[in-house]
């Protein structure tokens, strides 16, 4: 192992050039202006002094052309207070309307032929049931519980209505929404 002091060192400073051994480099040599820009700089001055010089005659040519004489239309003079002529009214399809009857038909009754109810939850157990019944009493609507036995087994139903107007139901679901019960679904009513 070899007896460094790494405290004493000096830290390699950034940003400095390494040392070429003592001999100096020559210095950069000034950049002359290309040959190339020069050039093309004297064409695009050169070409816009001849486009000035070719439009300097051409204001003098339009003024020299011969004026051609316009003949002038009498002018009549009308009274700036009177008014256009009416216009002739010509309606064709007064006539033919004069003795029409527009016939509307209109069912006679517009009331649906089944009432509607609102399910809000199904489960397994009936106190889950009867727990959904109360928040729903607590936003002000009255829910039943219907015992529904299928063939995957019992099931507890929450429903409210019916409704005779599915507008009445959607109001309903609306109330229970703000209190924040969603998935509450409307449909025609099952009897029981």
């Amino acid at each position: 192992m070899s007896n460094r002091d790494y405290a004493n060192r000096r830290p390699a400073s950034k940003g400095r050039k390494k040392s070429t051994g003592g001999r100096r480099q020559p210095a950069p040599k000034p950049r002359r202006f290309p040959f190339v820009l020069s050039l093309v700089t004297l064409g695009l001055v050169g070409g816009f002094g001849y486009f000035l010089w070719s439009i300097n005659d051409s204001a003098d040519k339009v003024e020299t052309q011969p004026e051609v004489q316009a003949v002038k239309p009498k002018v009549v003079k009308k009274d700036p207070n009177a008014l256009p002529p009416k216009p002739k009214e010509e309606w064709t399809y007064q006539e033919e309307l004069e003795n029409k009857q527009v016939e509307v038909d209109i069912p006679e009754n517009t009331a649906p032929t089944r009432p509607y109810q609102m399910q809000c939850g199904s489960f397994r157990k009936e106190a889950q049931a009867n727990e959904m019944k109360a928040v729903i009493a607590f936003q002000g609507l009255e829910a039943q519980v219907r015992k529904v036995s299928g063939s995957n087994g019992t099931w507890y139903k929450v429903v409210l209505g019916p409704y005779e107007r599915k507008r009445l139901a959607e109001k309903h679901r609306h109330i229970l929404q703000r209190g924040g019960l969603n998935g509450c679904q409307i449909w025609f009513w099952e009897g029981g």
